[in-house]
């Protein structure tokens, strides 16, 4: 939904910013037609529950333009008209991803949202969790849903490079009886790759698997393979063994878009986990969302406005997490080794988008980069030793900077809407996380 200023121009209802380039800035709403109408709507600011009540024009249905357009603008409504669309359409799928999901996977609503997000963000996840909690059976019905391939890699300590890259090799041309090079792609050339247990394998295989995870590409022989479009990895951990691991690097780690902690289910959950899981009944998945669809849908998601507050505010959390800097809030120098980097800063921004759309708002609010922050920021701050002497955990330090980024952007404490610090559409205040 969306309003028009004299030229025709549509802006998104809720905030003042024109959809990127399809507005310009201090056009006033024309004058009413028969076929619209006024409405109480909120206007632009930080946080969702603090907006005030102003007038704006909304089309009930779309209106016939009495005024003269210039040769382009027609070209603009109809590409706001199929964002709008678009934007539709993701909504419906996600309700209907989560209702064939959930034929499979019992609860883990909020870790499901996150691996989605992810998807529309073109990012990657890192899962960790106990075993048994079926983070792989959760991987391969999502894959199934959207209708992409899947392959699993279980890493271990004789994994090559080569073992999840594909190689070449030498082949007899059955007509000319020349030897030849054939490349073998191996299980990384697939849409959705579950990298099981990504930390079991050695430093050359975990980081032949990120560079395709950055550059999108693997080089074998000395040409370079382009992976398919789209491309996901979900890799998962397991948090309590830790002997004969090969842990990730901070480095590598800050590649993945979200640590997603997969907690035990509840106890009505595991009872109908048990029901389902012991019986004879085979569940079917019907396909949600193609290849191409996910494609249109991650450009939408990165054309979602965001207000110069939400820039503002996202960019204090991370900048209050880096010690040794005049910015550094005073328990991220007692307790905080390294901080968040700029691609905290643009992840926050990202993920955001996409968790707008999904709770059914066309732009971004402070409540959103709240709901993100913990899965972003959880693998990327480092605790010292005088945090973990006081049983200081990252969580703690993460509610701590929202608390105090909230603060310095408003002068009080707002409220927001949060549920545990990430992922769920009900309403709290930030000294609740």
């Amino acid at each position: 939904m969306f309003r028009r200023g004299k030229h025709g121009r549509p802006y998104f209802i809720g905030t003042d910013v024109p959809m990127n380039h399809y507005g310009c800035a201090g056009c006033p709403t024309r004058t009413l037609t028969s076929h619209e109408s006024f409405r109480q709507i909120p206007s632009s600011s930080l946080f969702a529950s603090q907006r005030k009540p102003v007038t704006m024009i909304l089309f009930d249905h779309p209106p016939q333009p009495t005024f003269p357009r210039t040769s382009h603008e027609p070209a603009m409504s109809n590409s706001v008209e199929n964002d709008v669309e678009m934007i539709e359409k993701l909504r419906a799928a996600h309700q209907r991803l989560r209702k064939e999901i959930g034929k499979v996977i019992i609860g883990q609503e909020q870790v499901l949202d996150q691996l989605l997000m992810a998807i529309f963000c073109r990012s990657h996840a890192l899962l960790m969790g106990v075993p048994g909690l079926a983070k792989t059976l959760m991987v391969s019905t999502l894959a199934q849903a959207l209708d992409l391939s899947f392959k699993r890699v279980q890493f271990t300590p004789d994994l090559m490079p080569s073992d999840i890259t594909g190689s070449e090799v030498i082949q007899d041309d059955p007509v000319t009886r020349e030897r030849m090079f054939k490349f073998l792609p191996g299980p990384i050339f697939a849409n959705i790759v579950l990298a099981d247990e990504i930390n079991r394998t050695p430093p050359k295989t975990q980081a032949a698997l990120l560079e395709a995870m950055q550059e999108r590409k693997a080089s074998i022989g000395g040409v370079d393979h382009p992976m398919r479009n789209p491309f996901f990895v979900l890799a998962t951990q397991n948090p309590i063994e830790q002997e004969g691991t090969y842990p990730l690097p901070e480095a590598q780690l800050d590649r993945f878009l979200f640590l997603i902690k997969v907690d035990y289910p509840t106890d009505e959950e595991e009872e109908q986990i048990m029901r389902i899981g012991t019986s004879d009944v085979k569940t079917a998945i019907t396909p949600v969302l193609s290849g191409e669809d996910i494609i249109e849908l991650q450009h939408i998601v990165r054309r979602v406005p965001v207000s110069d507050k939400v820039f503002q505010f996202a960019k204090r959390i991370t900048r209050l997490s880096r010690p040794g800097t005049p910015e550094a809030a005073e328990f991220v120098s007692r307790w905080l080794t390294w901080g968040a980097g700029p691609r905290a800063s643009m992840n926050l921004i990202l993920a955001a988008k996409a968790h707008a759309l999904l709770r059914g708002s066309n732009h971004v609010a402070g409540d959103d980069v709240v709901a993100v922050a913990m899965p972003i920021l959880r693998h990327r701050l480092i605790l010292n030793f005088a945090a973990q002497s006081e049983g200081v955990t990252i969580e703690e330090v993460i509610r701590q900077l929202i608390k105090t980024a909230a603060r310095a952007s408003s002068g009080e404490p707002l409220p927001v809407s949060v549920g545990a610090g990430e992922g769920s559409r009900k309403r709290g205040r930030v000294e609740d996380l």
